[in-house]
């Protein structure tokens, strides 16, 4: 059955004129050969070794180096040192899903087609077979050719036959011929024969010379019958042979387009036409080196029509199995088998009856499996994800064990990297966020975590930059008030950016400063001393003049200890003034409303000081 395969895609190959060195590359099918069988049996006898000039010799045959074989297990194809996936190849795609959109064969022309083929065959069946029957079987040939679907390929067998009926014509002339001229030989035997024993009683002494001058012409002419006699025979033989050659020719060739009808119709009008025996086939060596190796018998036209029937029953088999699996929504395997049996017979009935919606079936099935098997190859787990959901209920010996495997492998390492790039974009570490994320971009490029978190990570650059240039001038400003106050967006925006987290830690120590400084003197006036209050609050505002929140106590602060601060004032602009006796005055009077001042216990030292210098 191995072999059997492969003399079957050898041959469909062949007829596509794909060479062994590409087996990818795409060819568009030949047209239906039409031509005579004179024409056929010289292409035939070469075996199909021609091939392209620049193609060497022992490289461009038909078979290559090696006899097909074919591996029904893995479905790969070995020939001439090469493998080939059956199902997976550029030209039989093309063909299989032009076939599957194609519509069925079920028209009335269609119909009455079959019926002609079915009549010829059974005219032409050995239960059946009469003389008449094969003249009748021979008339319904052209009939046949008229339709478009048989391709005028019964007008090539009507034409191989009518041929071998000109031989058989020509042969019995011959025979006529040669009949005439043995009669002629002996008459000139006996003229010969007749002619030397009367020239002997007539003149005895006659020379010898004499003599074969006178039976000279009668052996010439008797030679001259004879050399005719053997030519005539030789043309007898040779039209015999080249009749038979020409039939054999035009069934290989029938064989090679998976046309296994006319194959069959061939083989009966052969063994009708050639009753005398002589089935052995006068073919090529690669043909002969397939055939023989391929079947294990040496090439006859019994293995022939052998192979053909073969095959009609194997697609037969076939069409039924798909028929029962895609009822079962098993569609893969349904797609195999209709695969199998349309690359073994695409012409048969069986194959080109089938209702469009049920190929349709299956080419959804093969389109949707592609597109499943190139998004796992491009890493489009989304995709492939969908398209699992979708073919798992139409074909349910789908294998997805894989797939499911791999998307989800690929969504759980491509997790963890988002999840590391997350953690160093939160903790500033820029080369750790870029490798991460590039590590997780290679393992699934369209994943839709990606596109959301590189579109927050973008979008948090931009309101980054504009929150940085917010901070640069508020510190131009020197507000460090609001800087404060939105401490946590600064902080954020400062994550990525060293110089400017150093600037912002500084500010906000400060402000702290002033924070707690604050703090204390609203503890103090709450506990009614605003004496207190104000003079922890002047301290702070002398260093950080430009709070605002600062100068807004100051200033309530100020109003609540209107005495004391405005002693203190009038004894510092003494002090400036060098009044040092009104300065002391002053810096007392303060004291003694508020005995714990630490600015009347300074100014009153250091006046003290200036005017009682200590040696």
């Amino acid at each position: 059955m191995k072999h059997f395969f492969a003399i079957l895609i050898a041959a469909v190959l062949y007829a596509a004129n794909l060479p062994a060195q590409a087996p990818g590359t795409e060819a568009s099918t030949p047209a239906p050969k039409t031509s005579a069988p004179a024409a056929r049996s010289s292409g035939s006898s070469s075996g199909g070794r021609s091939g392209s000039s620049g193609t060497p010799a022992e490289s461009s045959s038909f078979l290559g180096k090696d006899v097909p074989f074919f591996n029904p297990a893995t479905e790969m194809f070995q020939w001439d040192g090469k493998n080939w996936n059956v199902a997976n190849q550029r030209f039989f795609q093309a063909r299989f899903e032009k076939y599957l959109n194609a519509p069925e064969e079920t028209t009335e022309e269609d119909l009455a087609y079959q019926k002609l083929i079915r009549t010829i065959l059974q005219k032409l069946a050995p239960d059946t077979y009469t003389p008449k029957n094969l003249d009748e079987a021979w008339r319904l040939l052209p009939q046949s050719s008229n339709y478009r679907i048989d391709a005028n390929l019964c007008d090539a067998i009507s034409d191989a036959v009518y041929s071998t009926w000109l031989a058989r014509r020509n042969q019995d002339r011959l025979v006529f011929a040669n009949q005439e001229l043995e009669q002629q030989r002996k008459q000139h035997e006996w003229n010969a024969q007749m002619t030397a024993a009367h020239s002997s009683i007539a003149n005895s002494n006659a020379t010898s010379t004499s003599k074969d001058l006178r039976l000279q012409p009668h052996l010439q002419r008797l030679a001259e019958v004879n050399a005719r006699i053997i030519a005539n025979t030789t043309k007898r033989e040779i039209s015999e042979i080249q009749a038979r050659i020409e039939f054999q020719a035009l069934i290989v060739q029938f064989l090679v387009q998976r046309r296994f009808q006319h194959v069959t119709m061939a083989t009966r009008f052969y063994r009708h036409l050639f009753a005398d025996g002589g089935t052995s086939m006068k073919v090529g060596k690669d043909v002969e080196e397939l055939l023989s190796k391929g079947t294990g018998m040496p090439p006859t036209v019994s293995t022939v029509d052998t192979v053909a029937n073969e095959a009609i029953r194997d697609v037969r088999e076939g069409v039924d199995a798909f028929k029962f699996l895609a009822e079962k929504n098993e569609m893969e395997s349904a797609t195999k088998r209709l695969s199998e049996a349309f690359i073994v017979g695409e012409y048969m009935p069986e194959i080109r009856t089938l209702p469009r919606e049920l190929k349709r079936r299956a080419l959804d099935f093969t389109q949707k499996a592609n597109r499943l098997v190139s998004s796992l190859e491009v890493r489009d787990y989304t995709l492939a994800e969908s398209l699992l959901k979708e073919l798992e209920p139409m074909a349910k010996d789908l294998d997805t064990a894989q797939a499911h495997a791999a998307i989800e492998t690929a969504k759980t390492i491509c997790a963890m990297h988002l999840a590391k790039a997350k953690n160093a974009a939160i903790s500033g570490d820029r080369d750790t966020l870029e490798t991460e994320y590039r590590e997780a971009l290679v393992i699934w490029p369209r994943n839709p975590a990606l596109l959301e978190f590189s579109t927050k990570v973008f979008t948090q650059t931009d309101v980054q930059q504009k929150i940085i240039a917010e901070l640069d001038q508020l510190l131009s400003q020197r507000n460090y008030r609001q800087i404060y106050d939105d401490k946590i967006r600064f902080i954020a925006a400062t994550a990525l950016f060293p110089d400017r987290q150093e600037q912002l830690k500084s500010v906000l120590q400060d402000v702290q400063v002033v924070e707690e400084a604050i703090a204390r003197s609203e503890e103090y006036a709450k506990h009614g001393d605003p004496y207190g209050a104000w003079e922890n609050t002047e301290r702070t505002f002398k260093q950080y003049p430009n709070d605002t929140k600062l100068n807004q106590l100051r200033t309530k602060l100020t109003v609540a200890a209107a005495e004391f601060v405005s002693g203190i004032q009038k004894a510092q602009q003494q002090e400036q003034k060098e009044q040092f006796g009104s300065s002391l005055s002053w810096y007392l009077k303060a004291q003694k409303l508020y005995p714990p001042s630490e600015f009347a216990q300074e100014g009153i030292a250091r006046v003290v000081q200036k005017v009682f210098p200590t040696p």
